[in-house]
């Protein structure tokens, strides 16, 4: 960023030079909609916390060596012949080779059908569905041809990597065993139609599978039944691949090449909603670089309000309108009654993101400080209000009504903005140094009044309509005439000559919105560029 000191090059590669680490993009991506995990290319899971997105970790290799890992795999191979996911769904195969023979290894967080026929969930907020969390990792082994001596080695550290737990046999002979940690609440069962082995805090199998045997082992918590043998965790497995297909089938798709790009992208963004509460997290994960090596690190298991304009673009777009209506659900919630809005909350409404670093961990590729909690909360970004109001006109176009609690909502932000527009801010990508007058953030002001002043005509309030069109119009002089230079270019801020990525967004939802063309020369520029929209 631009106020942020750079260190000398060699010091902030000199940790990630002697690191090797799996690219993040290699990992595979899991979820049941309240948890999420990551599974490296070698079978292993490397990230994975429970029972939230955002709760603390039970396996947390990714950001330490020691903080906890569950692999399944041949026991001398360590590359994998292929890895996907089964079409259209959630479901990971990886498939291995071996000298003597071939396993494959499908991994799902199993969905189920609605777990509350005749009581009411203690988390679930939104509107019931007929599908829920069945709070289980489930992995299954097949071995397709020869023999393969095949491996299990499931190793939960909790609490990122801190409680070192202790494993106990249940009255289920050794198939199943159950662990937990001094001080914490958790507890967890691993069950297998393997013979389970107790290493201190490690769970362990052995076998040599041949040509049609199939084996299971599932860990499940929060008082879930896990499935007493393959049958049984087989049917789940295909009940969970039916879900996210028909889930799949409801979107609207083009017959184009990228169709299957299209999809995987509504599948990660389904998978990073918080089902209970209609929330989407950033991110499922936290710690993860912008750079391997840097100390830009920071946690993204939250929502953030603007990422609810580019989630509502996304479902919207696709027709997946049920998550979209829930997410902007959740967003009317927390807002509602607010003078001052946060730039984001948590997947639960929280309010209060307590940023906090984990000295105990290395970090990917030796990426310190490793970070949970959020700062960011507390910052003042100015584009949250035209995030916001953009949420409402794209969820006002879709719906083609107007809640009689979103009017005070819309009318308080907009005049939250009229407030602080011409005030500087921490900006898009929150910085934690000078305070700037982003230009990105000008536009998202001028956003929030521009839908303000649509959504009034709409809906017949003429006189906010004439008073907000003429205050946008004022923000859009403004920007032009300071976050444009010479060369007629949109800059990162007033009075700068650095470009900005977050300024790409300025065709979508400024630029090709203004149809008034004045003949300068730097407008000349803008007509271009809309034309190219």
């Amino acid at each position: 960023m631009a106020n942020r000191k750079s260190k000398p090059q060699a010091q902030v590669n000199a940790p990630h030079s002697r690191v090797r680490s799996t690219p993040i993009g290699d990992y595979g991506f899991l979820s049941d909609g309240e948890v999420s995990a990551l599974v490296a290319p070698n079978g292993a899971v490397e990230w994975m916390c429970v029972p939230r997105f955002d709760s603390p970790s039970v396996f947390g290799r990714i950001l330490g060596r020691n903080a906890g890992v569950f692999r399944v795999a041949p026991v001398d191979v360590a590359v994998p012949a292929d890895v996907r996911y089964l079409p259209g769904t959630m479901i990971l195969e990886t498939s291995w080779g071996t000298p003597t023979g071939w396993i494959i290894v499908r991994d799902a967080l199993l969905i189920g059908p609605w777990h509350h026929p005749t009581d009411r969930s203690k988390t679930y907020r939104r509107t019931p569905n007929d599908y829920e969390a069945e709070h289980i990792f489930l992995r299954t082994i097949r071995c397709a041809s020869g023999e393969v001596q095949t491996m299990v080695d499931c190793e939960p550290v909790l609490n990122y990597g801190l409680g070192h737990v202790r494993w106990e046999y249940t009255d289920n002979s050794y198939y199943q065993g159950v662990c937990s940690a001094d001080g914490i609440d958790l507890k967890l069962t691993l069950t297998s139609d393997l013979r389970l082995g107790f290493e201190g805090g490690q769970a362990n199998a052995r076998t040599l599978l041949k040509e049609g045997d199939v084996r299971y082992i599932a860990l499940s918590w929060g008082g879930a039944f896990p499935p007493m043998d393959f049958a049984d965790a087989y049917k789940r497995q295909v009940w969970t691949a039916h879900h996210w297909q028909h889930w799949l089938a409801r979107g609207q798709f083009p017959d184009h090449p990228w169709r299957g790009y299209l999809q995987r992208s509504a599948l990660t963004l389904k998978g990073l909603t918080y089902a209970p509460t209609g929330a989407i997290a950033a991110a499922g994960s936290t710690s993860l670089p912008e750079t391997p090596g840097g100390d830009r690190n920071y946690d993204y298991r939250f929502t953030w309000i603007r990422d609810a304009t580019f989630a509502l673009w996304g479902l919207y777009t696709l027709g997946l309108d049920w998550e979209a209506v829930d997410f902007f659900a959740f967003i009317a919630d927390l807002v509602e009654g607010e003078d001052d809005i946060q730039i984001m909350y948590g997947i639960g409404g929280e309010k209060e993101l307590i940023e906090r670093e984990l000295d105990h961990l290395s970090g990917y590729a030796n990426s310190r400080p490793v970070r949970i909690g959020n700062a960011a909360y507390a910052q003042k970004q100015h584009d949250v209000w035209g995030a916001l109001l953009d949420s409402v006109y794209l969820h006002f176009k879709a719906a083609n009504r107007l809640d009689n609690r979103i009017w005070e909502i819309l009318d308080k932000q907009v005049n939250e903005a009229l407030k602080y527009w011409r005030e500087p801010d921490a900006g898009i990508w929150e910085v934690r140094g000078q305070l700037q007058h982003f230009t990105s953030s000008k536009i998202m002001c001028w956003v929030a009044v521009d839908r303000g002043s649509k959504i009034a005509r709409i809906t017949g309030e003429d006189g906010k309509a004439a008073e907000w069109e003429l205050a946008a119009q004022e923000i859009k002089d403004d920007i032009l005439a300071n976050g444009v230079d010479e060369r007629g270019v949109l800059t990162q801020y007033y009075g700068s000559k650095a470009l900005d990525a977050s300024l790409l967004l300025a065709p979508l939802v400024f630029l090709a919105r203004n149809r008034r063309r004045r003949r300068t020369h730097m407008e000349s520029r803008v007509s271009a560029m809309e034309s190219l929209c």
